[in-house]
């Protein structure tokens, strides 16, 4: 009968996971045991003999790893990629900060391989309107769930999370949605129109009701189901999957909804600052990542652009109505007409915002005034 090995490095690896979930949630110490258990099958397959994090290198033992994920067949994503590198250093230098012998640096910015980046995928305003018929047709605890995704932006996990004290009044008709913790660690009020208010008071007539023993009643989760437990991620998904298949359309996700709901509140002017706010992020290049410049924008933007540089920078023409005032004195005329192009000279130059350009002028204008002296004595 074989026994199977039991790797010292696996232990301290293992050991340090356990500390690092005293301050990380669940699922954050599950992804990262996913991501070392991957490094450590590479470790246990090509170098048995490596016993405990003291003895890595960076080379063979770091740079064999980076390589193996780089020619993995399939091949793996950039994204898949950072992330296992970026779980195993933390791994690692939080090993090195409790005072395990690890050699630094293992990994250098440098090994990440750069970020893929995608576009929002927003869904059209042609399916959105559909979707919307659709689960306001169906109108039941999951697809309301789903218009109060559309509606604030928030994340399916965020309103999965919600409980029935979530909406609060903050004063005459303005009402705000209490977003608790959520995926970045941060809660946050959203704004909510009298279309989420009522489709929050849908959820509430559609919910499960509580134990008649709960203490505080508006502790308990927003949606929930008749037999006592919450609606799921997965269920809200297929809400949506089935919901989409009615409208004759492609699949459709929650994120969607998200992306959709975020390049229209900034096309209705709402600033980028204060978007990052509603949408909970902790970086502006986050919010960035929500905002799709479609053609019609860049079409609409850049005519407009062309029409206002037709007008700041207008070269003013002479007027055509202007008559001599007598056909027997020409120097009386071209003194009009000088003292005109230097009036419309100023105007130009009071127009212009670069102040060596309006610098410029000022001797030409000067000139002009000196020519229509000169002209005069002639009179």
């Amino acid at each position: 009968m074989s026994t199977v090995r039991i790797y010292e490095i696996d232990k301290i690896i293992d050991e340090q996971l356990r500390v690092m979930a005293a301050t990380l949630k669940p699922a954050t110490i599950k992804y990262y045991r996913t991501q070392t258990n991957g490094f450590l099958r590479y470790l246990h397959t090509n170098y048995p003999d490596l016993e405990t994090p003291g003895n890595l290198q960076r080379n063979p033992h770091i740079l064999g790893w980076l390589r193996s994920m780089a020619e993995q067949n399939p091949l793996l994503t950039n994204r898949s990629r950072r992330a296992a590198i970026i779980c195993v250093r933390r791994l690692l230098d939080d090993l090195a900060d409790n005072g395990y012998p690890v050699a630094y640096p293992l990994i250098l910015s440098q090994d990440l391989p750069p970020k893929d980046l995608y576009l929002p995928k927003p869904v059209s305003p042609e399916v959105d309107k559909l979707l919307n018929n659709q689960l306001r047709q169906t109108n039941d605890l999951l697809a309301n769930a789903l218009l109060l995704i559309r509606a604030t932006g928030i994340r399916i996990g965020e309103c999965c999370r919600l409980d029935k004290g979530s909406l609060r009044h903050l004063g005459g008709n303005q009402w705000a949605l209490h977003v608790p913790l959520g995926k970045l660690h941060n809660e946050r009020w959203v704004p909510v129109d009298d279309g989420a208010r009522n489709i929050f008071g849908r959820i509430l007539s559609l919910a499960g009701q509580p134990p008649s023993d709960t203490a505080d009643p508006t502790s308990v989760p927003l949606l929930l189901l008749p037999n006592g437990k919450t609606v799921a991620h997965w269920s809200l998904r297929q809400a949506l999957l089935d919901a989409a298949k009615r409208a004759k359309r492609p699949h459709a996700w929650p994120q969607q909804l998200r992306h959709t709901f975020a390049p229209e509140m900034l096309r209705n002017g709402m600033s980028l600052p204060a978007l990052k706010e509603l949408l909970g992020h902790r970086d502006i290049r986050m919010t960035m990542g929500y905002v799709q410049v479609t053609q019609n924008d860049l079409q609409r933007e850049y005519h407009q652009a062309r029409q206002k540089m037709g007008t700041v920078h207008t070269v003013p023409q002479l007027s055509k109505t202007y008559a001599p005032e007598s056909a027997s004195n020409p120097i009386r005329d071209i003194c009009h007409t000088i003292d005109s192009v230097r009036h419309q000279l100023e105007m130009y130059r009071r127009q212009i915002n670069d102040q060596k350009q309006r610098r410029m002028l000022i001797p030409l204008a000067r000139r002009l005034a000196k020519l229509s002296a000169a002209l005069a004595s002639f009179k």
